[in-house]
């Protein structure tokens, strides 16, 4: 199967479990908990509208109005008092979030009923219950259960004349508030307390809506009063709420020609209620104490010691009362929201009532994707990062794909930030991420260790391991054997050599030769060395491997200086005199088997093999160990490294930067550094052509470092073009004239 194939295969399992985890239950509240939190961090606190306020009572109202603590001990007087301070600073609407079902002082109760009669724009709430009850048929037998929901209004004494009476319940998902609901369908689709209050707040658009509304001609439209007042008492409100509503459900197509055709941002905000669906997420605004927070007892002695009268002024505004303490965590009616304060301070129920009237006079509750949009979202996201994780190599592979998934979790809080529209961001990030990072790399491995395992297994009976299983059938696989690869060329050679072997008897000098590949190619091999051949008293190997793969250039260095130390640990033993040098080279070259007679040994051939073994042997010249091109070191940042200048070779067209390898830049002497800066300045000069200041540069060095064998046959190249007796090539090349 072809890479890209093996990729879709994990791209898609990776968007099939992400998908499958979207249609569990979990999901929900983990998108919730995990990704919408987030979201809100992330974008942190906001302005809210202007508005809405809330007027608060707290731990500390009653006694600055000389009343007990709790708010139910409390004369109802006080709130006839607060209707009318309210109605008279300008409040558009007003909406209780108390409970007024059960009568207390006769009085004190017609008091606040005719306060709120007579502002005219009161909402109080209607409180819901709900109950399992039991289905039985004509004998009494029961024949199973049914969820029935009832509501019930204040007393008829405060109730009859309030604007509006609605219900306020939450959905809580795992004690946490996240949504609300606009219509209730389990209560005859009753409309709750920030609708009513919203529907009281935008009556000025009620008669556009109104007017649309009969122009599409839907059942039940010409019935609509022309204002919004002559829908009567409370009943008569949510009569014509719950009618529109249904209108709307009727015909979806119809929100949008009424917001196409809005004059008012309020008239668009207003189909956008009436349009939507029953349930909808919160856009939270911040803390407790996010949306204006005005004290209930100011508004009662009608001022404050920190209160301009500017700041009482409710003019064109929405008044949410009940209880809300900023400061008391244990205050009742509170809800944990994502916005919950460290201290423990939670929201009270009428800061999110009022959130829920800002959100719809804004339309900025929330919008997540649909079913159908969730699952795309998803599928794309598992396909792309499991795609990649595992196509590409992990090197850049991973960062690419943490990089998307940072991208998509960016352009998701943007999106939140700026539109309210709330992606998946938990399940993409969370779950399918580190998934398919780690399908991707697992594929990677196993995908990586089976061909390993394949080369190992078919080159274990031939000269190098890697290809075995093509050899042991009954004839060589030349197609699989034999190929062109990319990779780098490692030339050794043993300084000393040919004396040795003139003092020596010829068993002694065999085994002499079998120990010192022995820990010649102990080095080579423990750096994964990929071809190896032996050539006399030479070594000539090489590591294969992607162009864009870093282990091709960085192991052949790491096993050119192992293997230099061996040797010298080698000889030092044996009380050899001599060393290793070695070539480094990359390229393109063949590698495969040649001979005949039965017999075939696997050979590494090409310029890249070839331009290795000159950079070997340069080292005669220059009488340094490790050589190698520019390009082999390039992205070797390990390594303490010495340009040597652009070297053409006899026999060549093309001159090479060569660099000697020096150290382990880790453990490199401040003698080494100061001799690499010396002749890096001392090139310098010598490849813009200031030869006679070049040949003092290196002769300088050369005194430094008497030993210094690059430092030496530059300052004698330096020396012959000053005298003329050596032409100098091109600008900066070092024409070589012997092998």
């Amino acid at each position: 199967m072809a890479p890209w194939a093996r990729a879709v295969l994990v791209g898609a399992g990776v968007a099939c479990l992400g998908v499958g985890f979207a249609v569990t239950p979990a999901y929900t509240a983990f998108e919730t908990r995990v990704g919408l939190n987030a979201l809100f961090h992330l974008r942190g606190p906001r302005p809210a509208p202007p508005e809405v306020v809330v007027v608060a009572i707290d731990g500390r109202t009653g006694g600055r109005l000389g009343l007990p603590d709790l708010p139910r001990d409390w004369p109802r007087s006080t709130h006839a008092r607060l209707v009318d301070a309210l109605t008279a600073r300008g409040a558009k609407a007003i909406v209780f979030d108390m409970d007024f079902r059960r009568a207390r002082n006769d009085e004190d109760d017609r008091e606040l009923g005719k306060a709120i009669a007579r502002s005219g724009r009161v909402v109080l709430f209607e409180h819901l219950n709900g109950r399992m009850q039991p289905i039985e048929d004509a004998q009494g037998r029961q024949q199973g259960m049914v969820w029935i929901e009832a509501m019930e209004p204040p007393i008829a004494a405060i109730a009859g004349g309030a604007r509006g009476l609605a219900p306020f319940p939450l959905p809580k998902l795992e004690a946490a508030v996240d949504q609300f609901w606009t219509f209730k369908s389990s209560a005859q689709d009753a409309p709750t307390m920030p609708c009513v209050a919203f529907q009281i707040y935008a009556e000025d658009s009620y008669p556009g809506l109104a007017a649309a509304l009969k122009l599409s001609g839907l059942p039940g439209a010409a019935a609509l009063p022309a204002r919004l007042a002559d829908a009567g008492d409370a009943e008569g409100l949510r009569d014509v709420m719950v009618g529109m509503r249904r209108m709307f459900e009727s015909a979806p197509a119809l929100a949008h020609t009424v917001a196409a055709g809005a004059a008012t941002p309020q008239l668009a905000a207003l189909a956008a209620f009436y349009s939507g669906t029953n349930q909808r997420h919160l856009n939270y605004y911040g803390p407790p104490g996010a949306i204006t927070t005005l004290p209930y007892h100011a508004f009662i002695k009608g001022g404050g010691p920190n209160l301009p009268d500017a700041a009482l002024d409710l003019h064109g505004k929405v008044a949410f009362v009940g209880y809300s303490d900023l400061y008391d965590p244990g205050q009742p009616d509170r809800f944990y929201t994502v916005f919950t304060r460290e201290d423990g301070v939670d929201l009270s129920g009428v800061e999110i009532a009022a959130t829920a009237f800002a959100n719809l006079a804004r339309i900025e509750t929330l919008v997540a994707p649909g079913p159908g949009g969730t699952m795309a979202v998803i599928a794309a996201c598992g396909l792309v990062l499991g795609f990649l994780a595992y196509l590409a190599p992990a090197a850049w592979g991973v960062p690419l794909v943490v990089a998307l998934a940072l991208g998509y979790g960016t352009a998701a809080s943007l999106v939140f930030n700026a539109s309210a529209h709330w992606w998946p961001v938990a399940t993409p990030l969370l779950v399918q991420f580190p998934l398919a990072l780690f399908l991707g790399l697992m594929g990677q491995y196993w995908h990586q260790r089976r061909k390993v395992r394949t080369i190992s297994d078919a080159i274990r009976n031939y000269v190098p391991e890697d290809v075995y299983h093509n050899l042991v059938g009954d004839a060589p696989d030349e197609a699989t054997v034999d190929r062109v690869t990319y990779g780098t060329c490692l030339a050794t050679d043993m300084a000393g050599f040919s004396t040795i072997a003139e003092r020596m008897k010829p068993a002694l000098l065999a085994k002499l030769l079998n120990d010192y590949f022995e820990a010649l190619a102990g080095a080579l091999k423990r750096h994964g060395v990929s071809v190896t051949e032996f050539r006399a008293d030479a070594i000539m190997c090489a590591w294969t491997g992607q162009r864009d793969d870093s282990a091709v250039h960085l192991k052949p260095v790491l096993a050119a200086l192992e293997a230099s130390q061996a040797i010298e640990v080698f000889n030092t033993a044996r009380g050899i005199k001599g060393s290793l040098r070695i070539g480094l080279a990359n390229g393109d070259f063949y590698v495969g088997h040649a001979g005949g007679g039965g017999h075939f040994v696997y050979s590494i051939v090409g310029d890249c093999a070839n331009t290795a073994s000159r950079i070997e042997s340069l080292n005669k010249q220059l009488g340094t160990s490790i050589l190698a091109t520019r390009g082999v070191v390039e992205n070797c940042t390990e390594f303490l490294l010495r340009e040597l200048g652009n070297f053409r070779f006899v026999g060549k067209t093309e001159a090479l930067p060569i660099v000697e390898i020096m150290a382990f830049a880790s453990a490199a002497t401040d003698a080494q550094r100061k001799l690499a800066a010396g002749f890096e300045e001392a090139l310098a000069l010598y490849s813009a052509g200031k030869f006679e200041r070049a040949q003092s540069a290196f002769e300088s060095l050369g005194t430094r470092f008497p030993s210094d064998g690059p430092a030496q046959f530059m300052a004698a190249r330096c020396r012959d073009h000053v005298a003329g007796s050596l032409p100098p090539a091109e600008p900066g090349v070092i024409a070589l004239t012997s092998k």
